[in-house]
């Protein structure tokens, strides 16, 4: 600990990721004194340092990979792939390195004071800091934006005290490519890092309870990738259980529980990716007024206040969906109600990626929630085999779809899969959010040929017939 440690701040920021630096530099930008705390080396928090940023480096390897292999198909051969595992993490880790010093170099611009440290709430202003050295000192303050973010789940059944069992930070750091791979769990984080390590040469079987591999998106979006992950992977289970694991010198030995399935059987290593667990336990908030959930989430409201006027809430911690840039755009709420400025989290429409490839991507209403809630909706799709951009990239597997308002031709939800879904989609966010009509994309020119006039030859099928696309009118 060095003696130019700050004892008292107008605003602490707790948490370094997506959430807690944005925040920091928002309320520095409107001239508060802001010191930003997060007990990670590096500021970024789990997505830049863990999660977001150097998985979607890996999954760029993967997918050029998969497309060295497929160019043969189009007349052009490449040799089998030499992975370096070592130069391969260090391609990952300068990315992650470039971004975290990013992030240092704009804290001193802004006059943030970086700080790394461990806080535990004391009082509802201030904090115990425990120091990289072991050392304590107190830190009080005006007002606290709590962004502590989230965890990886473990059950207690899978913990079985064996490194070859890993989580998704551990799959991160590559420890080598097993030739049998067990991912538990059919959700995001399970897939794209299945995509990684199938790419790269291993034998990846997925297990999910639920029926079907990403449960929150509708199935005419996930079938395409379904479909190409069947291709990739050796196995997809769904409406199966891992009931145990065991460690035996040959391998990590699963308990499967499912139709048809044999049991047990053996993998190199296990990936754990059954969701996360966010972190408001643990860090003194007892000491205040603010109320945790039995789950750790810290309740809020639209300002993102918690019941304590001093501490406020944003990111992971705040409740679902736990999403980097839904904890982005919270931060800017949080300082403009500190501010006094009529902020409130009002989005409608958070996108939601997977990174896998196909890339899936939806926001605003889906199909499913709209039959769940009763609500009368029209949905029009526009499969990309009718895309001249998709037929040039030999991707024609994907599918644009808008949800629209009967009515009105108000755009309710967009849901994208197919190649750069990801990009794609802010088009989606930016249509729900403005209420637009289905005229306002179909009259926007798009650019030809690109993968987004999917989005414009959508639209027009909704007022009529789409160029590319002719569906006979019934009688």
């Amino acid at each position: 600990m060095t003696a130019t440690v700050p004892t008292h701040a107008q605003l602490v920021v707790l948490g370094g990721g997506p959430g807690g630096y944005p925040a920091a530099f928002a309320a520095a930008d409107h001239g508060m004194d802001v010191v930003l705390v997060d007990q990670d080396p590096q500021p970024g928090g789990v997505c830049l340092n863990r999660g977001c940023i150097p998985s979607k480096a890996l999954l760029h390897v993967a997918k050029l990979i998969n497309e060295a292999r497929e160019a043969t198909e189009w007349g052009v051969t490449f040799g089998e792939p030499h992975v370096d595992l070592d130069r391969l993490r260090n391609f990952k880790g300068g990315v992650v390195a470039q971004l975290t010093g990013g992030i240092r170099q704009l804290c001193k611009a802004r006059g943030v004071m970086l700080m790394q440290a461990r806080g535990e709430f004391e009082s509802s202003t201030s904090l115990k800091l425990t120091h990289p050295d072991g050392t304590n000192s107190d830190l009080s303050f005006e007002h606290c934006i709590v962004a502590v973010g989230s965890r990886p789940a473990m059950p207690g059944i899978f913990n079985i005290g064996d490194d070859r069992v890993m989580d998704s930070t551990g799959a991160l750091e590559l420890p080598d490519i097993p030739g049998r791979l067990l991912v538990i769990g059919g959700g995001y984080i399970g897939l794209e890092m299945g995509c990684v390590y199938a790419a790269l040469g291993s034998q990846v079987t997925v297990v999910e309870m639920l029926p079907s591999i990403l449960a929150g998106a509708d199935r005419d979006l996930v079938n395409p990738l379904r479909k190409r992950l069947n291709a990739q992977f050796a196995a997809i289970h769904t409406n199966t259980k891992v009931l145990g694991l065991k460690a035996t010198e040959e391998g990590i030995v699963a308990e499967l529980e499912g139709k048809d399935i044999e049991s047990p059987q053996t993998f190199d290593r296990v990936l754990v990716s059954v969701g996360r667990i966010p972190n408001g336990k643990g860090i003194g908030l007892e000491h205040t007024h603010a109320v945790v959930t039995d789950r750790g989430f810290i309740e809020v409201n639209g300002k993102r206040q918690t019941a304590d006027p001093h501490v406020l809430a944003i990111g992971d911690v705040a409740g679902e969906p736990m999403l980097a840039h839904k904890a982005t755009r919270e931060a800017k709420v949080a300082v403009e109600a500190l501010l006094g400025e009529p902020a409130e989290f009002d989005n409608v429409a958070i996108p939601a990626v997977v990174f896998t490839d196909p890339e899936l991507a939806w926001c605003g209403l889906t199909e499913t929630e709209a039959k769940e809630q009763g609500q009368t909706v029209k949905v029009v799709r526009f499969p990309w085999a009718a895309s001249g951009r998709a037929q040039t990239l030999a991707r024609t597997e994907g599918l644009t779809k808008l949800v629209f308002d009967p009515d009105s031709d108000r755009v309710l939800g967009v849901g994208i899969v197919g190649v750069g879904a990801g990009e794609m989609i802010a088009e989606g966010v930016l249509a729900v959010e403005t209420a637009a009509v289905a005229r306002d994309l179909a009259e926007s020119i798009h650019a030809h040929p690109t993968l987004s006039e999917t989005i414009m030859e959508a639209a027009e099928a909704e007022l009529g017939q789409a160029t590319h696309v002719y569906r006979p009118k019934r009688k």
